[in-house]
């Protein structure tokens, strides 16, 4: 229909030539005014096509900058177009920082310096704090090639130089790792993970792996390692500016002593005065001798030389500066070095400095940047003075900040062209050419089609240019359809081409997501998006845009290193019963070496496990906290405890099973197949379904569209989409002309789920209601009686919706929220209520896989395990408590408009610490919140807080978690390392559900000396914060908790009982028992003692975590492909096998040939090996070929066989041969053997 794109015809406008001539004559700044919609973008777009320069554009906020990229994606199919978001700087120690954010932005700067032409899209914010020199930058960027010198100690060095941590297995990002002659990196600014090869001092070869299984993607033939860390240390000596923070220290702490003693005099003074007073009292009573007495007492006790805050400001900034200079001159990196980057270099960069040529500067809505430049520079100018006050920062640290006016001047020596909406000028903004464009928005229609075509009629009438564009291919399609039905032709556009625009009068419709449409009168072009048709934009998910979804095994590929066993931890043996794992020692026997694994048992009882054996070992997972007793071994306890779980699982799974069976006969509601009217319901959906939110879906419509009732379970983490696939479920029933009801179990979530309801079936004529404590008698009666009519078709309640008085007039679906959060009796009533209605129950704690693979055909179940990428992350930071940080995080989250969640575990000092705040903070309205309040108090503080009446929320962890607070931006965990993980994880989930960014404070006390099991805990949590193994340790909490939801908490207290993983088997045996299905056939557990050393060694896998983790996998062999896989790993992994390594998976192979041919055991008595027969299995096997075999070189005589009929065993003689000989000649043999029984059967 057309060959001409909108870039095209906007190259061909007056107003661009205008704006490309003064790019050619060198103008510095040029301003354009009534722009509308994404037409700004639209303009940067058709300049960067026309002059192939790389281009940086300026926002004001982060959402804005977003959105511009999407526009210029859209604009520039197949084009990069990065985001350079804005970062925190704590002037604070913090231990842990989550990576996502510093990824991005080091991602875009090693790009700028490598050379790329990039389009940038900054928010103002992530431009004003100064850069390393690029130049210093740039040469810290490594590209290594196989085949190339360099050392593999020089290369690690380098790393940790550059703020890489060495780990024992790289899993995030900035993680490296050495085994042998193996080095794995993850580099921030790469998708995946890479390991390079050795061969001395030389690259062998580079391979990209996944983080998840450890395992090879794929070979590359270069790989580029750009730093860790943004701020990098000059190469040239560090002394200088070492003593430079020496000179500034003395100087700031000398201040600061002097203001203590001109302090400390004037409260003597004050105290003085006060004493005098006191003195001249007590002689008018005629008691002097005691006036004095006092005097003298108050002197000593209650004037201290020094005011006790200020000695603490000065002190603490000499040890945390001293301690920083020990880091620096070891040349160790150590969070906050950025802080220091003054002293280093003279004179910092920004953004625009690293680009590799004059890039174009647009610059959105400057006076809009300048006003929120002013605020948060008086801002940050108050925030730096109180940190000097007490100690926190150096006057030399000051010059890390440009502020708007020399970022301004800074885009002055590239093109900047300024848009703006209005044409008003801008103070300090003086542009040597002005282009107006008259530009105007377009009116929205909130899905009026009628209404739309008319306005499409009209412009086509009046021979405008009309282009739709739409964000589905399924919303492109359905736009076609209702152009079609109103009889206007369109063309249309594949996803990924450029926008095309139609001859004057037609319709062209096309795939892309912008900011909003827009009319251009002057050239008769009018550009319409789904915001202004519907109401709304069907926004893409950011995928990759704050982390990458395949880096970090988001699918469910096999993980590891959560039940990697560490010393200490508990174990489950299925015969033994619960111990503690106490590591893995090698033993020598006749000099044989072999690996055991050392389990304690109650009193000193201690069982040592061959590794062979390892696969009856199960890390003990059980409720977080909760720490099991050792049973005894020989004692008959543990085989109780089994007996009762398994009895206590049959019946449960019987009764479901029962429920099954009996749904499958009972009457229900067929409903009928998606009307027009849901498609148009489901586009209005602002987002893209996630693949699992599709499935949940298209499951959800095929059971409401059989005749027998549904009750499907929905599962899935808080905010992963189970609300929209509710919502449709009923959109379906009640366009079907049936009641729904959904029922969830607190107030202030029914009126979220009314809020979401209104807004999405705004327009369609299905009337709404919500009933809970919060309405009216007479409104109560009103929905009541409307329930009982049918005028009302979804109703949302509390459990209120349970009363006998509510009755229904034709109830179709029960959408039940968190049901195991109702008590006892109004389950019971649930249960009435679900007869012979549809039920869909939500759920969201996570399951594992495996219970929902031993559930499969007890309860129909949907899980949405795929995260939401549209949601900014939450950075999250760990550090030591400090009045100053918590005063700093709070005050900035209410500067911009934000509120606070401050978590106290203990109820007894919540109002202290509220004290605490309000004396820190006291502009902010605080509120307190715990479990002990009655309902309608806490109810009443919530949502008071939910309506913006206080700033700060000082709760315990009980912050309810399906609630929706899109304004708390911010999280503050005091004492964070005595709460689990999985509780960690919930609270952080808690911020974050808006579209900017969030952070999460983890706060712990530092004692004297830290305990242990402290220590471990902050580990933790460093590594949760960084999606390492911690994070899937609190996953996997979640998941044991929502097995206790679903199954009962009966059944949790079994699943503490024996373990997670045991109880899964357990459950699994059951069901197939009870289905009538055939137990698998037991595999033989053939006994292979052979005097060859066969273990990992220390020295091939240093950690004990992956070396039980290798063993697990090589007993987990049942084919000659496995050992193929295993061996393939190893190498992959660790390097090159060495022999015992070998030997393993040699007794691997025979262990595969010993199931194929029925043998029970290998064994070696000194110079002869016994390989045994089950009885069944030894009349198959060719004992008189055994003899032909015999005579060939290979086997040399070496064969015995047995010399009467019936028998079940040979023997090999040994003499001669070493262990790697002895190996080969038995797998020889079998191999043989396998195959003479294989011929001897066909025939």
């Amino acid at each position: 229909m057309s060959s001409e794109t909108l870039l095209q015809v906007l190259q061909a406008s007056a107003e661009f030539s205008s704006l490309y001539d003064g790019m050619r004559r060198g103008f510095a700044e040029q301003m354009v005014y009534g722009v509308a919609g994404s037409l700004k973008s639209a303009f940067l777009a058709a300049l960067r096509e026309r002059t192939g320069r790389p281009a940086l554009v300026i926002t004001a906020t982060i959402q804005q900058a977003e959105q511009f990229r999407e526009d210029l994606e859209t604009w520039l199919p197949g084009q990069d177009v990065a985001l350079f978001p804005p970062m925190e700087y704590l002037p604070f120690e913090v231990m842990a920082h989550s990576p996502e954010v510093i990824g991005q932005r080091l991602s875009v700067l090693e790009r700028l310096a490598r050379g790329e032409s990039l389009i940038v899209v900054a928010p103002a914010a992530a431009l004003y704090r100064g850069l390393t020199p690029s130049a210093v930058f740039r040469r810290s960027l490594l590209t290594l090639r196989p085949g190339q010198a360099i050392g593999r100690d020089e290369l690690v060095a380098r790393l940790v130089r550059q703020g890489y941590e060495r780990v024992d297995m790289v899993e995030s990002k900035g993680h490296v790792a050495v085994r042998g002659e193996i080095v794995d990196l993850f580099p921030l600014a790469a998708e995946y993970p890479l390991r390079v090869a050795f061969w001395g001092d030389e690259i062998e070869e580079i391979r990209r792996f996944d983080p998840a299984t450890q395992r090879t993607v794929e070979q590359v033939d270069a790989l580029s390692v750009g730093p860790a860390r943004e701020f990098i240390l000059p190469e040239d000596g560090l002394e200088p500016a070492i003593a430079r923070i020496r000179r500034d220290l003395a100087e700031t702490v000398a201040r600061l002593r002097r203001i203590q003693v001109r302090e400390a005099a004037a409260r003597a003074g004050e105290a003085r005065v006060e004493a005098a007073g006191a003195e001249a009292g007590g002689a008018a009573d005629g008691e002097v001798g005691k006036g004095r007495a006092g005097r003298g007492r108050r002197r000593r006790k209650d004037v201290p030389s020094l005011p006790l805050d200020a000695v603490d400001a000065a002190q603490k900034l000499e040890e945390r500066v001293e301690g920083h200079l020990a880091r620096l001159q070891e040349q160790i990196y150590f969070p906050g070095l950025e802080q220091y980057a003054t002293f280093f270099y003279d004179q910092l960069e920004t953004l625009i400095d690293y680009f590799p040529e004059r890039p174009l500067i647009l610059v959105d809505e400057p006076a809009r940047i300048r006003d929120a430049s002013v605020e948060a520079e008086g801002r940050e100018a108050d925030r730096q003075a109180a940190m000097m006050e007490r100690g926190h920062l150096l006057p030399g640290q000051l010059g890390l900040y440009i502020g708007y006016q020399e970022l301004f001047q800074r885009c002055r020596q590239g093109s900047a062209i300024y848009f703006s909406a209005l044409g008003r000028g801008i103070p300090g903004i003086r542009p040597a050419n002005e282009v107006g464009l008259s530009a105007t928005t377009v009116q929205e229609f909130h899905g009026q089609w009628p209404l739309f075509a008319e306005e499409l009629r009209r412009w086509k009438k009046q021979g405008f240019r009309i282009v739709i564009l739409v964000g589905t291919e399924d919303r492109q399609r359905r736009i076609r359809e209702l152009l079609q039905e109103a009889e206007m032709e369109s063309g249309a556009g594949a996803a990924g081409s450029p926008v095309a625009v139609p001859p004057p009068g037609g319709v062209w419709v096309g795939l892309g997501s912008l900011e909003g449409g827009f009319q251009w009168p002057g050239q008769r072009l009018v550009v319409v998006t789904d915001r202004e048709i519907q109401g709304r934009q069907r926004r893409r998910r950011r995928g990759g845009v704050h982390g990458t979804a395949g880096a970090t095994g988001r699918q469910g590929a096999r993980i590891a290193s959560y039940q990697d066993l560490q010393v200490g931890d508990y174990v489950v043996h299925a015969t033994h019963g619960i111990g503690r794992y106490l590591g893995v020692r090698s033993e020598t026997i006749l000099g044989v070496t072999r690996d055991y694994l050392v389990i304690q048992y109650e009193g000193s009882d201690r069982l040592k496990i061959p590794t062979e054996q390892v696969d009856q070992i199960q890390k003990y997972i059980g409720a977080e906290g909760h720490e099991p007793r050792l049973n005894r071994l020989g004692g008959g306890e543990w085989a109780k405890v089994k007996s009762r779980v398994k009895e206590s699982i049959r019946e449960m799974a019987a009764e479901l099973l029962r429920l099954a069976a009996l749904r499958e006969t009972l009457p229900g509601t067929a409903f009928p197949p998606d009307t027009p009217w849901q498609r148009e319901f489901e586009d209005a959906f602002p987002y893209e379904e996630t693949p699992d939110q599709l499935t949940a879906i298209a499951e959800i419509k095929a059971d409401m569209e059989k005749a027998r009732p549904m009750d499907r379970l929905l599962l899935g983490d808080v905010g992963y989409g189970k609300t929209e696939v509710a919502l449709r479920a009923a959109f379906k029933a009640a366009t079907a002309g049936k009641q729904v009801a959904i029922l969830v179990p607190t107030t202030i979530l029914a009126q979220q789920h009314y809020a979401t309801c209104k807004s999405r079936m705004e327009g369609f004529p299905i009337n709404l209601a919500v009933l809970n404590r919060f309405k009216s008698p007479k409104e109560q009666a009103e929905i009541i009686r409307g329930l009982a009519e049918g005028t009302i078709d979804v109703v949302i309640g509390t459990h209120r919706l349970l009363s006998d008085d509510v009755k229904f007039k034709d109830l179709g679906l029960l959408i039940v929220d968190e049901e195991q959060r109702f008590g006892v009796a109004h389950k019971e009533r649930i249960k009435q209520l679900r007869a012979n209605v549809d039920v869909l129950t939500l759920s969201a704690t996570p399951i594992p896989r495996t219970l929902h693979m031993a559930m499969v055909g007890l309860r129909d179940m949907s899980i949405i395990t795929t995260p939401p990428e549209d949601r900014y992350p939450v950075e999250t930071f760990v550090a030591e408590y400090d009045d100053a940080l918590v005063q700093d995080a709070i005050g900035r989250e209410l500067s911009r408009g934000g509120q606070v969640f401050y978590v106290h575990n203990r109820i007894q000092t919540l109002d202290d610490v509220a004290a605490r705040l309000h004396r820190l903070v006291p502009e902010a309205r605080i509120a307190v919140a715990h479990g002990q309040m009655s309902e309608d108090r806490l109810e009443k503080i919530v949502l008071d807080f939910m309506d913006g009446e206080y700033d700060v929320l000082v709760a315990t962890t009980i912050i309810e978690n399906g609630i929706d607070m899109p304004q708390v931006n911010t999280i503050i965990v005091e004492d964070a390392d005595h709460l689990g993980l999985s509780q960690l994880y919930q609270l952080r989930g808690r911020v974050g559900r808006s579209n900017r960014l969030a952070y999460a404070y983890f706060l712990y006390r530092r004692d004297k000396v830290l305990t242990e099991a402290s220590e471990k805990r902050l580990r933790a949590i460093k590594d949760f914060t960084e999606l390492g193994s911690g994070f899937k340790i609190a996953m996997r909490d979640l998941e044991i908790r929502g097995a206790g939801n679903i199954l009962g908490p009966e059944q949790h207290g079994f699943i503490v009982s024996v373990g997670f993983d045991l109880y899964c088997q357990l459950l699994e045996e059951a069901v197939r028992e009870l289905k009538g299905e055939p137990a698998p056939e037991p595999e033989i557990q053939p006994n292979i003692e052979l005097q060859v050393d066969a273990f990992i060694s220390d020295q091939y896998v240093p950690d004990a975590r992956q070396k039980i983790d290798a063993y697990k996998r090589i007993i987990a062999i049942r084919s000659m492909a496995d050992v193929e896989d295993v061996a393939d790993e190893l190498v992959d992994r660790f390097g090159s096998l060495p022999d015992p390594v070998k030997n393993l998976l040699d007794i691997a192979r025979l262990r595969v040939h010993c199931n194929r041919l029925g043998i029970t055991s290998i064994a070696q008595m000194r110079d002869r090996v016994t390989v045994k027969f089950l009885p069944s299995a030894a009349r198959a096997v060719p004992f008189d070929r055994l003899a032909l075999l015999n005579r060939r070189p290979e086997f040399r005589g070496r064969i015995e066989t047995p010399r009467t009929r019936g028998g079940t065993s040979f023997t090999v003689k040994v003499g001669g041969l070493d262990a790697r000989s002895l190996l080969r000649t038995l797998l020889l043999l079998l191999e043989q053997l396998h195959a003479e029984v294989a011929q001897t059967a066909a025939r």
